[in-house]
């Protein structure tokens, strides 16, 4: 078995490359399969995670867009409750961040909306391969003006808090990844123990385990602790043999290392670390919260 300290990974800088980048590196992280990245194979990741219906890799990505439209168009847009999408009136029109999977959702729904035939057709014009089996509509309105994050980044706090999201990579503990997932308005993509073989060489033929907060390395607690995950480890392993992965991950702990990206708006951010760096908080959450909240304070004061 190994055991591993808990930790963190903030992506910004993923969100400065091309979005099938960004795409592709998240949605690794389920299959751990981060091996396979080269310099041309985001596209084609993307593609067959179209094809299969994978739709939160594809929320793993936003496209933010400033669309002019007439009071009747913005009204005929919020009369389809456009469901994960951050829309702010603006003069003259609407902003609007969506991720891919929310804008392919729309436009397959209601596909003659001006503005979602406006908003879908500029992303596909920019990344064909996302809507390659999606009928759009032509659009009727101008071609709206898409932002970069480095643009967004400039805008006041108001804006910036609703328009910028932002992914983590957690390594955590099961029973903390349970608690993120706590939180509905984020995206998240996870390190998959139904698809992941621990019994294989590409993981050294054995169990991670996230180092339990609660107690000393030389104390009679960690011991039972690390006992108890050795008896798992090699259970897990002699099920095996005659086993799938997801069934013999059944005997796995609360206790085993995950790897979680969560991908979210800097707004519900600040409301993820209000709750969980609180006193009351769950120790191995603030374990990662805190450091993690003081990092990106750096970066945004308001969180």
């Amino acid at each position: 078995m190994l055991v591993v300290a808990p930790s963190y990974e903030i992506q910004d800088a993923l969100d400065h490359l091309p979005l099938p980048v960004a795409l592709e590196t998240r949605g690794r992280v389920c299959y751990k399969s981060e091996e396979k990245i080269s310099g041309d194979s985001a596209i084609p990741f993307v593609e067959g995670i179209v094809r299969r219906g994978h739709g939160s890799v594809l929320e793993m990505a936003v496209v933010t867009a400033e669309i002019a439209c007439s009071p009747t168009d913005a009204a005929a847009f919020f009369a389809l409750q456009p469901r994960f999408f951050v829309i702010d009136k603006r003069e003259g029109g609407l902003l609007v961040t969506a991720s891919i999977r929310a804008l392919r959702e729309l436009a397959t729904s209601a596909a003659a909306d001006a503005v979602v035939a406006t908003f879908a057709c500029a992303v596909s014009a920019k990344y064909p391969f996302l809507f390659a089996d999606i009928n759009l509509a032509t659009p009727s309105l101008a071609p709206p003006r898409l932002y970069s994050v480095s643009e967004i980044d400039a805008w006041p706090q108001a804006l910036l808090a609703r328009h910028r999201f932002l992914g983590v990579k957690f390594v955590v503990s099961r029973a903390v990844s349970h608690e993120l997932v706590r939180h509905r308005v984020c995206s998240f993509l996870q390190e998959s123990q139904r698809y992941c073989n621990y019994g294989r060489a590409q993981f050294d033929r054995r169990v991670s385990f996230i180092r339990p907060v609660f107690y000393q390395e030389n104390s009679e607690e960690f011991a039972i602790w690390q006992q108890s995950m050795e008896e798992a480890e090699s259970a897990y392993l002699r099920l095996l043999r005659n086993s799938t992965p997801q069934a013999a991950r059944t005997v796995l702990p609360n206790s085993c290392k995950t790897e979680i990206v969560v991908y979210c708006n800097l707004a519900e951010w600040r409301h993820m670390f209000r709750l969980r760096t609180a006193s009351a908080a769950e120790p191995s959450m603030r374990e990662v919260m805190l450091p993690l909240q003081a990092e990106l304070r750096r970066r945004y004061s308001f969180l």
